[in-house]
């Protein structure tokens, strides 16, 4: 079935809530976090983390972070990985992370 420019908008517009919290920043003051998404991470279960990562700052309506994804990070051993990085300080990598351990780095993100 072909699409119409209004079934395109629709699906856009249903997507833009996913769009804004996985970009909610504020210029120069935002967290960042990158998951390690290349295969040998999905495989590992980076598919989860990033999935647990951006329902917790959803749910803890977290504004100035940003979840992302991007190729490999890490050695596959240690994978998934992840890296946050927090403006004025160095990035932290974090290894072999699961969805618990992902609302864990979340929850520590607060109290920072």
């Amino acid at each position: 079935m072909k699409k119409t420019i209004e079934d395109i908008n629709k699906i856009r517009a249903a997507m833009q809530s996913e769009i804004i919290l996985r970009d909610n920043t504020v210029a120069d003051k935002e967290i960042h976090i990158i998951v390690g998404m290349g295969t040998v991470g999905i495989n590992a279960g980076a598919r989860e983390v990033f999935n647990a990562l951006v329902d917790e700052v959803e749910a803890k309506e977290l504004r100035g972070v940003r979840v992302t994804r991007d190729g490999a990070l890490g050695t596959a051993e240690n994978a998934p990985v992840i890296e946050v990085h927090v403006p004025g300080k160095e990035a932290a990598v974090y290894e072999k992370v699961n969805a618990a351990k992902a609302v864990e780095i979340v929850a520590g993100l607060i109290k920072a």
